[in-house]
């Protein structure tokens, strides 16, 4: 997994940062409870909501579980409606295939339609290695992009933004792109946007190659879905001569029916409308009708290894709705990027260290981003258990051991566990094999309770911080028992 998040902090460092930014947590604060209420009013209106997110769940388990046949039957129908079927393992040869493509189209500029895979591998970044300068034309991409940013949430990448920092930034950078921004800009959204797509119609009718990612790709019939609400992406999708879509192999759906149920579920639990404004669906390539070339780059990049995950694998159903950013706690207050990845949030939590492997700081920190209270699985379309991805991928670091740095490397460490922990554990281990040491230490713990401190010292005080020691009840259990039952039902 590649991208600009390379030398990220464990979440811990990262978020505490953000934690003490006023102005991003009042953002933060003010989109999610905004976008989650709407979500919550729209999803009412279903009656068969539950049944839908089942039959979501059921459909990218299926596929999942036929991957290899579905893979193939994408290709094939790929090829037969005129398009080119690239495989890539990583990033890196990703990255190599769309630059080669792009390279011999003779351009040196490409527009963009919101993608995350490309996110994902850095593919901006390695265009502009080669000499390509890749223009995004999402909004809050462009936000992102002109800002010299990184995105921060699923569906509005730029939602750690306030429309007074929009405007200075469009103020300040659009000059660089060769039309500045107008006079007497102000904040209100519908000048911005009226800014940016002044900004973008130039790109749009100059560009000869466009790069797209898609929402869904059809088996049956090697279709290819983006849901957006601009119409930008409409425009990428149609105006230039070759069009290079960047797919991860988890968006395939066997038949062109399953679309029935997700277009249902994508729009109410990302952008709380019952329809997508803009979907735009293409087969290959047709006759005077849009892309006269079409590429498709099925992307691996780690999704081969969390499929072999039993239960980490269900991470793959995610459909980037973005509904779980929105009602975590977390993400809330600490804002997507303390998160190191395009994919922030609790699906992030659970995919990126699934990606890119648990040897980094960032990504052995990131199943511990989490509160566990759920709230993300109650509102997934696709209901991903995310908190029991969470725990099993902390099993995990735990077993592989911790993340530390040896240099300018980060290696991975056996664990071992803290010194007083094991020395804690050893000691209840024994105190449990020896009932009547067990009973003496509950006498004494009850008697002596009004003693005992709040919190521990030393290395205790990492767990203590934040939370009091349970209070010692007046008298053991087993005491408790033998007064009021005389020893009777088996009491010992």
């Amino acid at each position: 997994m590649s991208g600009t998040f390379v030398g990220m902090p464990a979440f811990p460092v990262a978020a505490r940062e953000a934690v003490g930014n006023e102005t991003l947590r009042g953002n933060l604060r003010h989109a999610t409870h905004t976008i989650r209420d709407k979500r919550a009013r729209a999803v009412a209106e279903l009656d068969d909501w539950a049944a839908l997110r089942e039959a979501g769940k059921q459909i990218k388990d299926h596929t999942l579980r036929h991957l290899d046949r579905y893979l193939v039957q994408v290709e094939e129908a790929v090829t037969a409606a005129g398009g080119t079927v690239h495989w890539a393992a990583d990033a890196d040869e990703a990255n190599e295939i769309v630059a080669r493509l792009v390279q011999e189209t003779g351009e040196s500029e490409v527009v963009k339609v919101k993608s995350m895979a490309t996110q994902e591998i850095g593919l901006n970044e390695a265009l502009q290695a080669r000499g390509i300068h890749a223009y995004e034309t999402d909004l809050a991409e462009l936000i992102v992009q002109l800002g010299k940013d990184r995105p921060s949430h699923i569906l509005v990448p730029a939602i750690h933004r306030n429309r007074g920092e929009i405007r200075d930034i469009f103020r300040s950078e659009m000059s660089e792109w060769g039309r500045p921004a107008p006079e007497g800009l102000t904040d209100t959204p519908a000048e911005l946007a009226e800014a940016a797509r002044l900004h973008l119609r130039e790109k749009f009718l100059r560009a000869k190659v466009g790069i797209s990612g898609a929402n869904f790709v059809v088996a049956e019939t090697g279709t290819l879905v983006v849901v957006e609400s601009e119409g930008n992406g409409r425009m990428c999708l149609t105006l230039p001569e070759t069009l290079i879509s960047v797919v991860g192999i988890e968006k395939i759906v066997p038949r062109w029916q399953d679309l029935e149920v997700f277009l249902q579920t994508l729009p109410r639990s990302s952008t709380a409308e019952r329809m997508n404004p803009y979907t735009s669906m293409w087969t290959g390539t047709t006759d005077e009708d849009g892309p006269r070339t079409f590429h498709l780059v099925l992307l691996d990049n780690g999704r081969t290894d969390t499929l072999a995950d039993e239960v980490g694998r269900q991470a793959l159903r995610c459909i980037r709705c973005s509904a779980c950013l929105n009602v975590c706690p977390v993400y809330e207050r600490a804002g997507g990027h303390a998160y190191g990845s395009v994919y922030p949030g609790p699906i992030g939590a659970i995919l990126s260290p699934q990606l890119r492997g648990t040897a980094s700081e960032i990504d052995a920190s990131l199943p511990y981003a989490s509160s566990l209270c759920g709230a993300c699985y109650e509102v997934c379309p696709v209901a991903i258990d995310i908190p029991e991805v969470l725990v099993h991928l902390r099993e995990r670091v735990v077993q592989g051991g911790a993340a530390v740095r040896d240099g300018n490397r980060v290696v991975l460490k056996p664990a071992k566990g803290h010194a007083a922990e094991r020395a804690a554990m050893r000691a209840a281990q024994w105190a449990f094999t020896h009932p009547g040491a067990l009973r003496t230490g509950q006498r004494l713990a009850s008697r002596t309770r009004r003693l005992h401190p709040r919190t521990l010292p030393g290395p205790g005080r990492a767990w203590s911080g934040t939370r009091d020691l349970p209070a010692v009840p007046a008298e053991p259990f087993r005491d408790w028992w033998q007064r009021t039952r005389g020893g009777k039902d088996g009491a010992k």
